[in-house]
Order: structure tokens, then sequence, then C-alpha cells
């Protein structure tokens, strides 16, 4: 990097903390900071959706599986979101809204109290709290990772750079500033990814690459499939990324909640799902042909796209993708930043202490910044150690923790919106949690060391979520605890329409223009 490149990256982190102050006008209450007041245009959702959904870990984990395996890289990562998004439209994307617009709520998890029980929500919110302290070190570290590159600063410096200033924004403006940057760093990545394509199509055939080039490279690498990343692995990240896509990851379902109507969340939903689709494509071709251009120093190949890019583009485009690549980290580590504020505001703390039950705004307001800075500095102390025996490398992280550990934590959560199951009550939500985390530890740890090739990922992936998905309908049957209070509030997310806004909770009285007849008898009853 010159001083061009630093002032191209100084401009960007200028501008994101612009942004921040600016949407710190629009913040009068907690409503505001996690929700956006549900006030959010449908394709700024939709944008900032796609945006916090993926990070630096492109750039680094994924591009050294692009380097290997080649064109599995879209199929069994991009291509399943893009799938699952799609499903999750119909089916999760306007219940998720509906926990705004008829419950009241700020967080995501806060409807389980009133659908299962206290139990429940704690012991969803504390886990899924500390996987994403884990999730978001994964995403500092891959940054910090790049930011050595480029600069040969160390990685503790790059954490703690990138880490104070989406804390700067994403604490002072809280979701409006997140979507605002989001879709600022999009069009950045979008001129970015442009630039790094050109480039690669330049140094080999022109045009004519998107069609000569598989000729060119290892054998295999445009297999769909390849490595460890096979069609059943294709088939259960698929399922996994439906539930983690569509709500189990908070922040995406704050997106669904901030638009203003459950039909305005399914396009959002709808809109993302087509950027996952086709943007990738773009994003990834540069990384299958990256073995023609540059020679991998890491094991994993993790540094080949940095080495590509240090290669191919003049100082300025250089620090244009190098934004490009914090734009993504940032844009999730922030977004990841604001639900786990909104859980631990709305949740944990009412749950722990008694005052937290009756703050005024200005008091939530204070709350949830400091949470959001708690949260940022516990994910960058984590950061600092990912590449240690206990997490191995960034990508194990990414793909094997989080997709393990995501369908038990996400179940419970997802699937209790659903009509089919509302007969799975506090004892099924309990118990598949439990397991799902159990089966994992078991999957990833005493099976994997007695095995002489250890157990193949996709078992490693797919088992918790299985174990959890069948514990939570089976138990629903065996022991069906749908109360009229719990069927009342899975009925009001299901109702259709757009109606008026709904009581503060799921206990109060009813509105009548989107409730069922059946909640309102039992309400006169």
């Amino acid at each position: 990097m010159n001083g061009l490149d630093w002032a191209v990256l100084i401009g960007y982190f200028g501008v994101m903390v612009a942004i921040g102050l600016w949407s710190h006008k629009r913040v009068d209450s907690v409503s505001d900071f996690f929700t956006a007041g549900g006030k959010m245009p449908w394709w700024l959702s939709g944008i900032s959706h796609h945006m916090s959904g993926y990070s630096a870990v492109m750039f680094t984990g994924f591009a050294g599986i692009a380097y290997q395996y080649g064109v599995t890289s879209f199929v069994t990562w991009s291509f399943p979101i893009a799938v699952g998004i799609a499903i999750g439209a119909r089916l999760f994307a306007p219940r998720l809204n509906r926990l705004r617009s008829r419950l009241g709520v700020a967080s995501p998890l806060e409807y389980l109290k009133d659908r299962y029980n206290l139990s429940t929500q704690q012991a969803l919110a504390w886990s899924g709290v500390l996987l994403k302290i884990v999730d978001v070190g994964a995403k500092w570290a891959a940054i910090a990772t790049l930011l050595s590159i480029y600069t040969g600063i160390s990685i503790t410096q790059g954490i703690f750079i990138t880490g104070i200033i989406t804390g700067i924004y994403c604490t002072v403006g809280g979701l409006w500033a997140d979507a605002l940057t989001e879709m600022g760093q999009f069009v950045i990545q979008f001129f970015a990814g442009i630039a790094m394509l050109v480039a690669v199509m330049v140094e080999l055939d022109g045009i004519a690459t998107l069609w000569t080039i598989w000729d060119d490279l290892p054998d295999g690498h445009g297999s769909p499939t390849a490595g460890p990343y096979t069609v059943t692995f294709f088939v259960a990240i698929t399922f996994i990324k439906t539930f983690e896509y569509s709500g189990g990851m908070w922040n995406q379902a704050q997106r669904y909640m901030a638009t203003g109507s459950a039909r305005e969340a399914t396009r959002s939903a709808l809109l993302s799902a087509a950027l996952w689709l086709f943007w990738p494509l773009v994003l990834f071709f540069p990384m299958w042909c990256a073995p023609l251009l540059v020679e991998a120093q890491k094991p994993d190949a993790s540094d080949s796209y940095a080495l590509m890019t240090e290669q191919l583009l003049p100082h300025g485009l250089l620090g244009l993708v190098i934004v490009g690549f914090f734009s993504h980290t940032m844009a999730m580590c922030s977004s990841d930043a604001n639900a786990i504020a909104a859980v631990f505001t709305r949740d944990i703390a009412p749950a722990i202490a008694k005052q937290a039950r009756t703050w005024s705004d200005k008091t939530g307001l204070v709350a949830a910044r400091w949470s959001t800075v708690a949260f940022l500095l516990l994910s960058m102390a984590i950061a600092t150690q990912v590449n240690s025996p206990t997490f191995q490398n960034i990508i194990t992280v990414v793909v094997k923790w989080v997709a393990g550990l995501m369908g038990p934590i996400a179940i419970p959560f997802m699937l209790g919106m659903l009509p089919a199951f509302r007969r799975s009550g506090p004892t099924a939500a309990l118990t598949s949690w439990a397991a799902g985390l159990f089966a994992f530890w078991v999957m990833n740890y005493p099976v994997d060391w007695a095995l002489e090739d250890g157990t193949p990922l996709q078992y490693q992936i797919s088992v918790p979520l299985a174990v959890s998905l069948v514990l939570y309908v089976l138990i629903g049957f065996v022991k069906p605890e749908d109360t009229p209070a719990r069927v009342a509030v899975i009925e009001r997310i299901n109702a259709d329409g757009d109606g008026a806004a709904a009581v503060p909770g799921p206990t109060g009285p009813v509105d009548d223009t989107v409730a069922g007849p059946s909640v309102k008898k039992r309400v006169r009853d």
C-alpha cells in the first residue's frame, strides 16, 4: 500500500463514522435503535440483509476453498444461502415482521418468554450470545489477517483498528447506521468486485476468460462438489442456511422486523436472495482463476486473493478493494453487535436485574449502547485467539462452529412461529436445544478423535441440527404443551394482512384488526 491506498482507506473510515453520527439523529428510542422504528424501506432492508450476511472470510477462508476446489465454493456456500433465503421469504420473513408490529417487541427473542417460558428464552439467548462472540471474533481475525498482509501491522493492531471504527458508528446510530453504512459498503464492494474481475480477465484472455479458463485450471475445479464439500454437505448446509439466514442469525431477523409491513419483509428477503444468487459469482470468479496467477503461501490458501490483488491492481484500486474487504466485515460485525445488544437489553438484563424491567427509553438506549461496546470488546478479545488449537483456524470457526451450533439455537426460535409446531412447548424447546449442543460436542470431539480420518464435515454440521429438529417435533407429539396463551401468540404472528399495530404484549388486549376469531374468543372467555 502507498499513500493513495491509505487515503482511500482512511476516507472510507471517515465516511462510516459520519454516517453513524448522522443516524444518531434518527434514534430516539430503543425501538429505533434495534428495529429502526419499523420505518426502513424494503430495498434498504434487503441490501442490508445481504451485506450483513458475509465478511472478509469471503476473501480469506472461502478464497482458499475456491483456490483449492474451484466452483464448489459457490455451489456449497452462497447458492445454498440464496435458496434458504428464498424459502424463508414466505415462511419466516413476514412472521418475523409481525413480532414487532403485532407483539410490540424490539428483540427477536423477546417473544419466546410468552411462546415458551423464561427458561427457554434465557437458554437460547445466552448460548446464542456466546456463539456470536466467537463467530464475530473470527470475522475480526479475518480482516486483520488481510490488513497485516497489505500493511505489515500485527493482527492484534488490525483487530483494534477495525473494531474501534465499527464500534463508533454502530453504537451511536443503531440499526439505521448499520443499514445506511451497509448500503454504502455495497456500492463500494460493487466497484471493487468489478475492478478485480476486469483485472483478472485483462491478465488472462480478456472477456474470453469466462469460458476458456476451465481447460487451464486444475482438474476438478469445474465440479460442483469436491473434497469435503460433498453432495451430502450441500444438502445439509442448504437446510442449515435456511434457518440461519432466514432469522436464525438474529441480525438477519432484525432486517425483516425493521420494514414497515410483512409484505415489505418478504420483498426484502427476495431481493437479498437474488443478490446472493448473482453477486458472489462476480466475487468468486477471480478466486477460481487464482491458481493460474499466484502461488498461495499458506496451507489453506487463505492468502491467495490478497496476493492476487497486490499483483494485479494499481494503487488506488488496490485501496478500493481493501476497503471492500472492510465493508463486508464491518457490515456483519456491526449488525451482529446490534442484534446481541437487543437480546441482552431486552431479554437477558430484565431476567437478572429488576431495574432493567422498568428502564425508561433514555436509560434503555444507554444500556443498549454500552452492551454493544461490551460485545465488540469481547469478540475482539476472542479474535486474538481464533488460530489457537481450540478454534484451529478462521474457516473452522465459521463453517463448523457456526453451522453446527446454529441449528439447536435456531430451531425453537424459528419453528416456534409456525402453526404446525404449536404442540411443541418449553419441554420440546429446551430438550432439543440441549441435545443439539451435546450432539455437536460428540461429533466434533469424542467421535472425531475415534475415527482415523476424523468425522466428515457434513456430519459435524448436520447431526446437531437433525437431533434438535427430530426431538423438537417428537416431544411436541408425545408431550403437547399448546396452552391457549401460547396458541394466541402463534395466531397473532400468523394472521394475514398488515393491519393496525398490535398491543405491546401477547397477554394484553387483542387488536381485532389482526387477531383471528379463536384468539378473540379466548380473550372473551
